[in-house]
């Protein structure tokens, strides 16, 4: 009797039992065709297994199956399906590709380099916002960025008076250059946000520094975090707008080339909230010393 037959003749008696209310015997039946079964699967795989060796460098000197052992599969040619890591998807997303659009071609769209210079004018007010309001007070520098409103117009302190540190808790201003603008340089003093109490004595003008504290240093610190944020807000308003601007300007522009310069757009508003906290990182290490 061939394989064949006896499969047959095995799977239709089984076949037969559970239609006759006999599971048991069914059951049996078909315990005797799992030898056979993988005996006829042996070779196919075998053979299959030869065909890989084929193509695969390197594996036709490995030794052959053990005795009983055909058909098996070695742990060594199993294959595995490989995931990226987060670190691999992480580079990925670091190395998207950038876009640089020759502002000359989409002019009639719009004008990036508006959009650029609104941006950068939002870091310079920020830059500008950091020295007016950021100031340890332990330098003559810290107080170039105070405005004095004379009868001529208005003029940073330093171009009206000769400033000089004479100790590291006295700030001394020299008037006599002008003297006639002493009493609005020291209100504008008082005005100022440094939190100052001049002191005038004819044309100078004595400015006390009190010892600045780790607290004061620290609310400084918070207060520089406060403004970058602002900036950044800004930032958001500026290319929300472009993007606006861009979308009514879609009728008779490809799709294609509004993805490509709104691309453009968010890579400048990147590019200027790095700069952003690149000042913020700045301020703060020359804030806390």
């Amino acid at each position: 009797m061939t394989w064949s037959t006896f499969l047959s003749f095995t799977g239709l008696y089984a076949f037969n039992c559970s239609q006759h209310g006999d599971p048991g015997m069914a059951l049996r039946q078909l315990g005797l065709l799992r030898p056979p079964v993988c005996q006829s699967v042996a070779p196919l795989a075998t053979s299959r297994l030869g065909a890989f060796a084929n193509l695969a460098p390197g594996l036709q000197n490995r030794p052959g199956p053990r005795p009983g052992q055909e058909g098996v599969i070695p742990p060594s040619l199993t294959l595995a399906r490989l995931y990226a890591t987060k670190k691999s998807k992480a580079k990925a997303k670091g190395q998207q590709t950038k876009v640089n659009i020759n502002v000359a071609l989409v002019e009639d769209i719009i004008s990036l380099d508006e959009v650029k210079e609104d941006m950068a004018a939002v870091l310079m007010a920020l830059k500008d916002d950091f020295n007016r309001n950021l100031s340890i007070r332990t330098s003559p520098g810290a107080l170039d960025h105070i405005i004095v409103n004379t009868k001529d117009g208005r003029f940073p302190i330093n171009q009206l008076g000769q400033i000089s540190l004479k100790s590291p808790q006295l700030i001394v201003v020299n008037m006599t250059g002008f003297p006639e603008a002493t009493a609005a340089a020291a209100q504008a003093l008082r005005e100022c946000s440094m939190k100052l109490n001049p002191e005038v004595d004819g044309a100078i003008i004595r400015v006390p520094t009190p010892k600045v504290t780790r607290e004061h240093r620290e609310n400084l610190a918070k207060l520089a975090k406060q403004l970058s944020n602002k900036a950044k807000e800004s930032l958001r308003r500026v290319r929300s707008s472009a993007v606006s601007q861009l979308k009514k300007s879609k009728e008779g522009v490809s799709e294609d080339t509004i993805r490509l310069i709104e691309k453009q757009i968010q890579q400048m508003t990147d590019s200027f909230t790095a700069d952003i906290d690149k000042q913020l990182t700045t301020k703060t290490k020359e804030l806390l010393g």
